[in-house]
């Protein structure tokens, strides 16, 4: 066995660890509720020890949210690998129309008794709160480092963006409390959506457009 095989070997074994952590958590998250489980119980449910739990997720709050990772980087991210001559409104409001197009976890629950499980948990709506800013603080440095402008612009567009997001999972939640079916979720998601963005644009929707030329072109 190569020594690149042997690493991708383990790297599949880390996330199917992982996974298995965190749906074994999720349903008795959801059976007993958030507070009610300890990481004790998850690790002998799960059969790994505790440690491979703490290692894996350090945070209790982050077994539910699983891609807290994503929801941390993935308005940054998708703001950087925009086309040249796109501004990062743009370049947001299309990756958004394509997750609700084809369902996406980072859009918000689409779960009910996870959704559910979310909105009764103070502790868990704290933990999605600092992830949204996080995303944000993410957002606002890369808008900075493209344009050049260390000032309050760039965070401002960034606190804008970024609460269209947060807002955004919030009413994926709260219709998938209510009821509503997946379907119905995301095609409520993709036109408020475009609601959002639309009030946006005015002020803020060619913000980036002459960044992102620039930054792809060296």
């Amino acid at each position: 066995m190569t020594r690149v095989t042997a690493e991708r070997l383990r790297d599949r074994t880390k996330r199917q660890t992982r996974q298995l952590i965190s749906d074994v958590a999720t349903g008795l998250f959801t059976e007993k509720g958030f507070g009610n489980v300890t990481i004790a119980e998850i690790a002998t449910a799960a059969g790994v020890a505790r440690m491979t739990v703490t290692n894996h997720f350090p945070l209790k709050e982050d077994l539910v949210f699983d891609l807290a990772g994503e929801l941390r980087a993935h308005l940054a991210k998708t703001v950087a690998a925009r086309e040249p001559g796109t501004s990062a409104l743009e370049a947001l409001r299309r990756e958004y129309t394509a997750k609700t197009g084809c369902g996406n976890d980072t859009l918000g629950g689409t779960d009910p008794a996870w959704a559910k499980m979310v909105c009764e948990s103070p502790v868990l709506l704290a933990r999605l709160r600092e992830l949204h800013d996080q995303a944000e603080a993410e957002l606002a440095a890369r808008l900075a480092e493209e344009s050049g402008d260390d000032g309050i612009v760039p965070k401002v567009v960034a606190a804008q963006l970024a609460a269209v997001n947060r807002l955004l999972f919030h009413h994926a939640l709260r219709r998938s409390v209510a009821g509503d079916r997946e379907p119905e979720i995301l095609r409520s998601l993709a036109k408020t959506a475009e609601d959002a963005y639309a009030v946006l644009a005015p002020s803020i929707g060619d913000y980036g457009r002459t960044f992102a030329t620039r930054q792809n072109s060296h």
